[in-house]
């Protein structure tokens, strides 16, 4: 008598349709790596790219070499680490929030570290982008403190709501400082304009290093409150019947999407889209468990910005459309395409 075969489980249904996912999230990410160091004004073959990485190049495809090594290879960590930082930052803050549309921006977070650049710009004549790092993480770990200490103030604590209406004060404050101070300052205006579209084009060698220690006690940080998360969603009196600190959790997940889009604000400017839709994307893609959505937003928020920063290279050339007006023109469409089909799950 034949053994029964045992059933295929819905949870073990589950876990490979994320793992699945998760292996083409990776394949995607390659590919965008790959595409962003041979893609551009001088294009480069992949094999190229391969040598000029792993062998240096030789004489021969030296012009290569270069340009993959000193000019994209920069751009490319960079984007890694900015699409991932917001992308994380984005599904913390929706999870902290409880609220779909929020984004790094709902505690004010990118326009205190605009206000970091401008006063960088204006009280200490900085003008590169490395230089910008401190000033605007500065600005931004400062608005989310004060947006903080104002909702938590009162009856309920720093509950969603008191926190989107502390993060509407603050963000109007500051963006009338950030006008104020560019209508009265046209020197201030030629230099900040540039950093404020958002691109990757600034990055050089040195921005890599000075921002990966930011994002990686950031990422640290929202991954550690992981199963808090998945514990507020199901509201805040479940959360603590459940045994989880509520205030903690928050506390915790806020300051790491603080850091990380104060930092990534910092290195590429306020880039559109990633922190507000790549969430969205992968829980409609593995569900809403944060043990898995934190890892798949890493994985597809530089596939994201990547995507958008080479595609901003050929698209209307001979010129170059900075990555945040990319990440609009294609993120924009695509996720109004996933809420029209009902694709989109509730926080």
């Amino acid at each position: 008598m034949s053994a029964a075969v045992p059933l295929s489980t819905p949870r073990s249904s589950l876990v490979r349709r994320r793992i699945g996912w998760t292996v083409a999230a990776v394949a995607a990410l390659l590919v965008a790596v790959l595409l962003s160091l041979a893609v551009g004004a001088r294009p480069v073959a992949p094999g190229h790219v391969l040598d000029a990485l792993l062998h240096g190049g030789d004489g021969t495809y030296a012009t290569d070499t270069a340009v993959v090594r000193e000019m994209r290879l920069p751009r490319t960590l960079v984007g890694l680490m900015v699409g991932a930082g917001l992308a994380l930052a984005g599904t913390a803050l929706q999870g902290i929030t409880r609220n779909p549309i929020a984004d790094p921006g709902i505690l004010g977070i990118s326009h205190g570290a605009a206000v970091g650049v401008v006063l960088a710009i204006m009280l200490a004549g900085v003008e590169s982008v490395t230089g910008y790092v401190w000033w605007a993480f500065g600005g931004a770990a400062l608005a989310s403190v004060a947006v903080y200490a104002i909702a938590s103030r009162g009856r309920g604590g720093a509950s969603p709501v008191k926190l989107a209406l502390a993060g509407a004060a603050i963000n109007a404050l500051l963006v009338s400082l950030t006008t104020a101070v560019l209508t009265t300052q046209a020197s201030v205006l030629d230099k900040f304009r540039f950093w404020q579209v958002g691109s990757l084009s600034a990055s050089d060698t040195g921005l890599a290093g000075r921002i990966w220690p930011f994002l990686l006690v950031g990422a640290v940080l929202v991954l550690s409150v992981a199963r808090g998360l998945d514990a507020l969603a199901l509201g805040e009196d479940v959360a603590k019947g459940l045994g989880r600190n509520v205030a903690a959790v928050r506390i915790t997940g806020g300051l790491g999407a603080t850091v990380l889009t104060g930092a990534g604000v910092a290195a590429a400017g306020p880039i559109a889209f990633v922190g507000l839709a790549v969430p969205h994307i992968a829980r409609a893609l593995v569900g809403g468990d944060h043990r898995w959505l934190l890892p798949m937003s890493a994985l597809l928020g530089p596939v994201v910005l990547l995507a958008a920063d080479t595609a901003g290279r050929v698209f209307f050339p001979p010129g170059e459309v900075p990555a945040g007006v990319m990440t609009a023109l294609i993120g924009v469409p695509f996720l109004v395409a996933l809420v029209r089909r009902k694709r989109v799950a509730a926080v």
